[in-house]
């Protein structure tokens, strides 16, 4: 069972160098263990904060941030295209790092789910001393592999929606690389027609997990647009941790950080095959398959539930 939900009893904007104003809130125990929540995408954003009831607002001082360029953070992605020359996974840790020091925390838990979870690994890869424990759900890490997988490698079983999503592009063309070009094109009714095409592609790939509904993956065609700016921009860019950097390569370097990895074994969008790799290349890592789930559902985040409370109360 989920916790009581609860709103956050602190919030507000920091200012980056570059001009981002990113979007920030606390919840739950002011004094308790820090927990950073990372959402998925990019640029899925904190949505209407339902996070917080995976943490026990008695024992977690509960962190939440929309990265830049998207919920409550300023610019958006697709309103300053210019902004994208600072969306890099360094731009992005260099954020937690500068939301750690303006909270004045000294070490937390991070929980990330599907983008975010490959977010927490690389801040955990670079900054170990930060981190407390990892509870990571629908995992990816992105690899090279997962992102043609979840664009051109799953065609045999969505054939029909796959060729309407390549419509749009030169033959040729790998598909991510064209729809970040695509969505950086001059003309906007370009700019729109990708994102209304990316985000049906996205709602079809997801639609096989227990919490799939129909319609678009996003109902505001703004949000579709943004969503669809900075997915395209991370993964033509493999999230910017290409080769040596890779999360795959150096997850070895985990080691000593407690970490629980939950997936479901019916994510199409990014198979188990991810956090298996992951767990045995990670010394101290624990994994969960979660049979009856998708990209996340039910049993999925009672897991993580379970997970965070259990560090908390070990702690304790």
């Amino acid at each position: 069972m989920q916790h009581p939900p609860l709103e956050p009893f602190a919030h507000g904007y920091l200012d980056r160098p570059d001009g981002a104003r990113l979007y920030w809130e606390t919840s739950g125990n002011p004094r308790g263990r820090p927990a950073l929540y990372l959402h998925g995408g990019p640029g899925g954003g904190l949505g209407k904060g339902g996070y917080r009831r995976r943490f026990d607002p008695e024992l977690y001082l509960i962190i939440g941030l929309d990265q830049r360029g998207c919920g409550r953070s300023e610019p958006w992605a697709c309103d300053d295209l210019d902004s994208l020359s600072t969306q890099t996974m360094d731009h992005l840790l260099d954020d937690l790092e500068a939301l750690r020091e303006h909270l004045g925390v000294e070490r937390w838990l991070l929980h990330g789910v599907s983008w975010g979870s490959t977010l927490a690994l690389a801040y955990a890869l670079e900054h170990p001393a930060r981190v407390s424990e990892i509870v990571n759900l629908a995992v990816t890490t992105g690899h090279r592999w997962e992102i043609d997988w979840i664009t051109d490698g799953i065609a045999p079983v969505f054939p029909e929606a796959l060729a309407d999503l390549r419509a749009l592009l030169d033959p040729d063309e790998r598909t991510i690389e064209g729809y970040a070009r695509l969505l950086r094109d001059p003309d906007p009714a370009v700019r729109v027609e990708a994102a209304e095409r990316w985000d049906s592609w996205e709602a079809t790939h997801l639609s096989l997990g227990p919490l799939a509904a129909p319609g678009p993956l996003h109902a505001d065609p703004h949000q579709r647009r943004n969503f669809a700016t900075l997915v395209t921009h991370y993964w033509a860019q493999d999230c910017f941790l290409p080769g040596e950097r890779s999360v795959l390569s150096r997850a070895h370097e985990l080691a000593g950080i407690p970490g629980v990895l939950v997936h479901g074994r019916r994510d199409i969008s990014g198979p188990a095959l991810t956090p298996w790799r992951l767990h045995h290349a990670w010394p101290g890592s624990r994994l969960e398959i979660v049979e009856e789930d998708g990209h996340g559902g039910p049993r999925s985040a009672g897991l993580c539930q379970q997970a965070i409370d259990d560090f908390a109360r070990a702690d304790a």
